[in-house]
């Protein structure tokens, strides 16, 4: 396990970085594993001022769970931000971003299989969860409220929620296969999958242009 070199670092950056180093060590050792002496030679620190940033281990790791899923939340809905893009492009494009890399990879599925398991049994990680997930679908809720309107339809609060939470499902499904057994889905990509399901799922509402007969 390489050592990070020491420099001077501002109270953001360095908390950041043993963020980093946690969630290195987890993927490279598990949760058991990514001790806080572990995390400070990655960091490379002393395991003592990791005592300065965080109160205790669990705390170092819950934030960490923080960090891959407000950046994973971060990363989807960025691509949805298509400037001039219409509404069906946008969810299109967040749709195919939670099928993509770096959201739709090993390390990141090694990140939830860590920590998927104390969603259960740790109300502070369940909390974690929770407020990723309603972030997740609000993000959601609101592309498919665009799209519906953009297609002439009243979006109507409830049924936008039932179909984010649809949606949601279907994007979570293809995620845990496509990062567990890519391979299979070589000459298939999921992304498409999705997107056709979603099209589904919004009544035939098309969220790609139509290729021309030829």
């Amino acid at each position: 396990m390489s050592r990070r070199p020491f420099h001077r670092a501002g109270e953001a950056e360095r908390r950041a970085d043993l963020l980093t180093a946690t969630l290195d060590c987890i993927s490279e050792f598990g949760l058991q594993g990514a001790t806080v002496r572990r995390i400070a030679a990655r960091a490379g620190v002393t395991p003592g001022l990791i005592r300065h940033y965080f109160t205790s281990k669990d705390q170092m790791l819950q934030d960490a769970y923080r960090e891959v899923m407000t950046g994973m939340t971060g990363a989807v809905a960025a691509a949805a931000n298509g400037g001039q893009a219409s509404a069906r492009e946008k969810l299109h494009d967040f749709v195919a971003a939670n099928l993509t890399p770096p959201v739709a990879d090993g390390r990141t599925l090694s990140f939830w299989a860590a920590f998927i398991s104390h969603v259960r049994a740790d109300p502070a990680f369940a909390e974690i969860h929770r407020e990723s997930y309603l972030a997740f679908r609000a993000v959601l809720e609101t592309l498919v409220a665009d799209v519906l309107a953009e297609a002439g339809e009243p979006p109507d609060p409830i049924r936008c929620q039932k179909l984010a939470i649809a949606i949601n499902a279907v994007i979570d499904g293809l995620w845990i296969e496509g990062t567990l057994v890519g391979d299979l889905f070589a000459e298939t990509p999921l992304a498409d999958i999705a997107i056709r399901s979603v099209e589904a799922l919004l009544g035939g509402i098309r969220l790609t242009a139509e290729t021309p007969q030829t």
